[in-house]
């Protein structure tokens, strides 16, 4: 009889922990959602940046400042979810499981997101964002965790505090030397031209392997026989520390991101000014503005789910099905919406770059409700595959590991 009351609430503890990072996950999903719908619809992205601050008003810069959580949370929870999956499967298998899923999302990232996004099966330029930024890193990952603990925790501080240093060191030209820089370190939205082939490096790696380095560490927050107590007054503390460390470094504009914040027309804006943080690639600011409080969120979302998180959870167990359905959709739903506005619906086909970036959809778009109304009715329409597969894949994860791809 004391076993069985001891097992049940050790094992509660350990469901509402992976819950909370469900949780957090599948906010984040839904969250990056509302970005991709944004870049298909609204109006003014097809003319301006929407943390622009000459151009830009609250509801459009908090639109876009929000998604600015998606990535580097994301990164971090991949390092955490290897470091449980290392902590049940052993260090072995998990080398190989990072190495074999990093170079899969590349391959996807390649091959299927950028045929999502531009609908061209040409494939005029291959668009290296988060899942290559992901890949990179979990397959760099996959050697890094077999160097020590406390060598590995400095190693990803230093690589998100530190590659700010580089800041000023520019490669510019369409060479070997300039790419190379530019996967690590400097983003080329213009691409490069190497024969057939044109890439865009949106997400240099270096920060990136720094944030999926230190998930990892953090993920022995998240072992059997971890304190439950203890986990969440280290979150907290270090969730908390990160948002004071940040508000005192941005207020001095000494380091940590080459864009300065200042005085703007009144409060508001000042404040958008001092968050406007750096994300291509992220800056260390920009780090400690969204790991602090997803840290914070960890600390204090261990508790039994309600009908509304239940929901949410189910989008963080099935990221990379939600992330491989939810462009299409999206852009599918846009080609309607050109054709509804007097455009050609070749105009949202056979794109050649980033969308917001052809010429052929200028005039297009519309306004801010519309990009909200799409953004939930391509959340409800995905919910229920989402379940569905969340169900089949807890189902049958033991006999199919290929599912532990997705």
């Amino acid at each position: 009889m004391p076993t069985t009351v001891m097992a049940a609430p050790l094992a509660a503890v350990k469901s509402r922990r992976i819950e909370s990072i469900d949780l957090l996950r599948g906010a984040i999903m839904i969250i990056m959602a509302l970005d991709h719908v944004r870049d298909y619809f609204h109006a003014y992205s097809y003319i301006y940046d929407p943390t622009d601050l000459q151009h830009t008003t609250a509801p459009i810069f908090l639109t876009r400042w929000i998604t600015h959580f998606c990535a580097p949370v994301f990164m971090l929870l991949a390092g955490v979810s290897a470091c449980l999956y290392g902590l049940k499967n052993g260090r072995k298998a998990l080398s190989f499981f990072l190495f074999t899923r990093g170079l899969w999302l590349v391959i996807v990232e390649l091959f299927i997101v950028t045929l999502e996004w531009t609908f061209n099966p040409h494939y005029p330029a291959f668009i290296l964002q988060v899942i290559w930024a992901f890949g990179i890193s979990m397959m760099i990952l996959s050697l890094l965790i077999h160097l020590p603990r406390p060598i590995l925790l400095l190693l990803g501080i230093v690589l998100i505090a530190g590659h700010n240093a580089f800041d000023t060191v520019l490669v510019n030209g369409n060479n070997a030397p300039a790419f190379i820089w530019s996967v690590l370190h400097q983003p080329n939205f213009a691409g490069f031209h190497f024969g057939p082939f044109n890439p865009i490096v949106g997400y240099p790696v270096l920060p990136w392997i720094g944030i999926i380095t230190l998930g990892y560490c953090l993920g022995s927050l998240y072992a059997p026989d971890a304190d439950p107590a203890v986990r969440k007054r280290t979150l907290r503390n270090l969730g908390i520390g990160a948002i004071l460390f940040f508000i005192i470094l941005r207020w001095t504009n000494a380091y940590g991101d080459a864009s300065h914040w200042s005085a703007q027309k009144n409060f508001l804006f000042t404040l958008f000014s001092f968050v406007n943080t750096t994300k291509y690639p992220p800056s260390l600011l920009y780090a400690l503005m969204t790991l602090g409080p997803a840290l914070l969120f960890l600390a204090y979302a261990e508790r039994p789910l309600n009908k509304l998180t239940s929901k949410i959870t189910v989008f963080g167990r099935v990221p990379m099905f939600f992330y491989l359905l939810h462009i299409p959709l999206i852009h599918g739903i846009a080609i309607l919406a050109a054709m509804l506005s007097n455009h050609s619906a070749a105009d949202m086909v056979n794109l050649t770059t980033w969308v917001t970036a052809n010429a052929q959809l200028r005039g297009y778009g519309f306004s801010l409700w519309v990009v909200y109304l799409v953004w939930i009715v391509v959340t409800l329409l995905l919910y229920p595959l989402c379940l569905r597969f969340s169900e089949y894949k807890r189902a049958h994860q033991a006999e199919k590991k290929w599912l532990s791809y997705f």
